[in-house]
């Protein structure tokens, strides 16, 4: 039987001396630059349906038998498609903190992985090497051209040059498009607008750069 999802956070996250907090928009309270960083890649990501922190209160066993409990950092669901991802329970640890803390932490995340098999999500353990990549500056850069519709004039010029090839290079697109530098930079923000919003499509595990290669996206504009 499905289980129902969770709605309201059972921790609330207050404002900390010893750590560096804040609200990321439409996201909520982070308790570590870390956290922020993720909370931008949920956020910009357009297959994500919610984000809950402090999703859930997991029972456990400690080391000597004892009872203890567990809040996981917070709780990822996907829109409903023919490959929606599981739900993802996780947990953001900075990788020296979770050296430090492994024999402490290893109990916690056993519990969390048997919590996420009974309901079929998945657990996961975010540390900088899987947030602070090339794909989180992308995100990043894209964010302010997210909301900046342009013309719909300018749109179709861009989406014209691209339907007519299978791909091709920024610098290469903004050159068919413009011949002089001023019409070019006119260009730029329309084209970053279609990216950030998935109607043109790049690999943004790679810096983006005027040699980044652009194809149709999926996303109709």
């Amino acid at each position: 039987m499905k289980r129902a999802l969770p709605t309201l956070p059972v921790r609330n996250i207050g404002v900390s001396g010893r750590s560096v907090t804040g609200i990321v928009p439409l996201m909520g309270r982070f308790e570590s630059t870390l956290e922020r960083d993720l909370m931008e890649l949920v956020r910009f990501d357009r297959r994500v349906s919610s984000f809950l922190p402090q999703p859930v209160k997991i029972d456990y066993k400690g080391n000597a038998g004892e009872g203890r409990s567990y809040t996981p950092d917070g709780l990822i669901t996907f829109q409903e498609s023919a490959s929606t991802p599981q739900p993802v329970l996780y947990e953001v640890k900075y990788r020296a903190n979770f050296r430090e803390q492994w024999r402490s932490l290893l109990p916690k995340f056993r519990a969390a992985k048997s919590y996420c098999a009974q309901r079929g999500w998945r657990f996961e353990v975010y540390t900088e090497r899987e947030i602070r990549t090339p794909y989180l500056d992308n995100v990043k850069f894209l964010w302010p051209f997210r909301n900046r519709e342009p013309g719909p004039f300018r749109r179709a010029q861009v989406m014209d040059v691209l339907r007519s090839c299978s791909e091709i290079s920024v610098s290469n697109l903004l050159s068919m498009l413009a011949p002089d530098p001023k019409g070019r930079a006119e260009l730029i923000p329309v084209l970053w607008y279609l990216v950030a919003n998935g109607a043109v499509c790049c690999d943004l595990n790679i810096q983006l750069s005027m040699t980044s290669i652009l194809t149709i996206g999926e996303v109709g504009i």
